[in-house]
């Protein structure tokens, strides 16, 4: 009963994450590249504080107690923002969020398969090699649209 909708609820988070890359990727377009990513995350951290505050229940470990490279993760959501701020406006969301996804996919498959992290050990076989080429040839398909857009542009006359 739980697994319909944590999968429901990962594809909200999805087509949210959709939606925000192109927001924030015309905003940085208009406002700069730092400035939309830091709105978000001052907007993220406002939000996050208030769910911690209210809603979030006692743990037995906190931020200050825990092994310090788990803190890094925060790390890479700047990273992450700073990307596809930058790019959506360049290559469009539908290519962005195709690189990311297929960049999260590959190096969870990584991750799986040697057991980094401290996460269990899930070896790569044949139906993981096919998802990664499937995603491979996904990202190659929007570049080349993207491509033939362009051309099509240029060659317009006018």
């Amino acid at each position: 009963m739980l697994l319909p909708f944590i999968l429901a609820l990962l594809l909200v988070g999805g087509a949210v994450l959709a939606a925000q890359s192109s927001i924030n990727g015309r905003l940085g377009a208009k406002t700069g590249v730092i400035e939309s990513a830091w709105l978000t995350f001052v907007i993220g951290a406002v939000l996050t504080f208030l769910l911690v505050f209210f809603f979030e229940p006692t743990k037995e470990a906190t931020l200050f107690s825990v092994p310090k490279w788990q803190l890094t993760g925060a790390l890479f959501g700047v990273v992450y923002m700073l990307a596809i701020v930058f790019a959506v406006p360049r290559v469009g969301t539908a290519a962005a969020t195709v690189a990311v996804i297929s960049g999260q996919l590959l190096m969870s498959l990584l991750i799986d398969h040697f057991g980094w992290l401290n996460n269990t050990i899930r070896p790569l076989d044949a139906s993981r090699y096919v998802a990664m080429a499937l995603l491979l040839g996904a990202i190659g398909l929007i570049y080349l649209s993207h491509q033939q857009r362009q051309r099509r542009i240029v060659n317009q006359p006018g």
